[in-house]
């Protein structure tokens, strides 16, 4: 077998910094090291070093190495902690390149290292390129949690009872022409069945992880000329919609990505909902309502308390009088003064806070869909221990379509065709 190539990257963020990490990994990693700083660091001890080239310093930087088998990828890394300018980077960079056996990392290709050589599951490879991308603290606990394994330690969990299941019952195939002295059925069945109410409950605590990973959308339904777009304004703290005293103003969907409680939530300002006969405005009117049917959360912000819009609130829905500033109603909101706002935003964080499960563990389509498969199996099993003929056969295949699936999501087996796009969504240092 070829020996794996050694790779190298900018492991930090592009563009001019404090610092800049550059990242080796491979066989040779060490081997560059020596060239560059004229010795080895001790493994895993930061040491202050030179970085020369060709008898030219290049610069003073932090050198960190790691031995085969205790780096993030399993092979035998490096890092070097330089300054972060365009022009420290970019020469190193190309003195590495100079280096033989040395190349340039694809995306994703340090971390489908680490995989590859068991520092990593897929599952974890998934909660990594999401707290890649975090940007609120609640994503950021849900991919902390199985990026750190929580999954794939339950997967293992899930995994070994099956075995069990499917061991206790192909046991009794092994050896049906004998009499076997006890019925494993009752076991078998704990067995399923436990493991089915299981995959059942992530399954639906999935739907509130989905949400902390792709965002909420509120969405802000009311009247024309009800001041929706300033109170769009007031929550994102910023100017994001035109407002203007002329009713109708708004005619499509005005988005805005904010932090609320933690959760990543997306504002929608929506046409004015009313009767009317201009065609572009209906046709705004017509998407407001779709979308606001769509949000996670709809916030109602009525000019009185007896006004009725063509879309009615539900119970989770909030309803707030706007206008404060010139009603001097003290539960009413206002998006020019603020009055109201704060109080707002905690409704609004509160009421989405519900939806988010404690301790959500699936955090993907894919892997929410490996668990209702192999739940389908389940059932089928469970269906089997109940008929007669053939019982053990069926249960004992619907067992193991279970155990694949499960493999499956961690990607033990079969998980060729999405490795590209998965690691692919990784920068060149990742």
């Amino acid at each position: 077998m070829a020996e794996a190539a050694t790779i190298f990257a900018l492991a930090s963020a592009r563009g001019r910094a404090g610092v800049a990490v550059v990242r080796v990994s491979g066989p040779l990693a060490h081997d560059a090291v020596r060239l560059l700083c004229g010795s080895l660091p001790p493994a895993r001890k930061a040491s202050l070093r030179n970085i020369l080239w060709q008898d030219e310093l290049i610069d003073e930087a932090i050198v960190v190495t790691f031995d085969e088998g205790h780096s993030f990828t399993g092979e035998r890394s490096a890092e070097f902690q330089i300054h972060g300018s365009v022009a420290v980077i970019a020469r190193l960079l190309r003195c590495l390149g100079e280096i033989e056996g040395l190349r340039v990392a694809e995306p994703g290709e340090f971390t489908r290292r680490a995989m590859e050589n068991g520092r990593l599951d897929l599952t974890q490879v998934e909660g990594l390129a999401d707290l890649v991308d975090a940007e609120t603290e609640a994503q950021r606990r849900q991919a902390m949690r199985v990026m750190t394994g929580a999954l794939g330690a339950k997967v293992a969990e899930w995994r070994a009872g099956l075995i069990r299941a499917a061991a206790l019952i192909e046991a009794t195939i092994d050896f049906a022409d004998e009499e076997v002295p006890v019925d494993v059925s009752p076991e078998v069945r704990a067995i399923i069945s436990g493991l089915l109410a299981e995959f059942e409950g992530v399954v639906a605590a999935s739907r509130g992880s989905e949400r902390i990973r792709d965002g909420f959308e509120v969405a802000i339904v009311g009247s024309p000329n009800a001041g929706k777009s300033t109170l769009l304004n007031a929550l994102a703290g910023r100017d994001a919609a035109i407002t203007s005293e002329i009713a109708g103003t708004t005619r499509d969907v005005i988005e805005v990505r904010m932090d609320i409680a933690g959760l990543p939530v997306t504002l929608l300002d929506t046409a004015g909902l009313r009767e009317s006969t201009d065609r572009v405005e209906r046709i705004g009117i017509a998407r407001a309502v779709e979308r606001a049917n769509a949000a996670d959360l709809r916030l109602f912000l009525l000019q009185s308390a007896s006004e009725e819009l063509i879309v009615q609130p539900v119970p989770d829905d909030i309803t707030v009088l706007g206008k404060g500033d010139l009603t001097g109603d003290p539960a009413a909101v206002s998006g020019l003064t603020g009055q109201g706002i704060d109080r707002l935003l905690g409704q609004i964080g509160e009421r989405l806070s519900r939806r988010v499960p404690a301790s959500g563990l699936l955090i993907r389509e894919r892997q929410r869909n490996a668990v209702l498969q192999a739940a389908g199996a389940l059932r089928l099993a469970l269906a089997a221990l109940d008929s007669s003929a053939g019982a053990s056969e069926i249960v004992a295949l619907e067992l193991r379509s279970a155990i694949h699936a499960l493999e499956v999501m961690v990607g033990r087996i079969g998980v060729e065709t999405l490795l590209g796009e998965i690691f692919a969504s990784f920068c060149i240092g990742k």
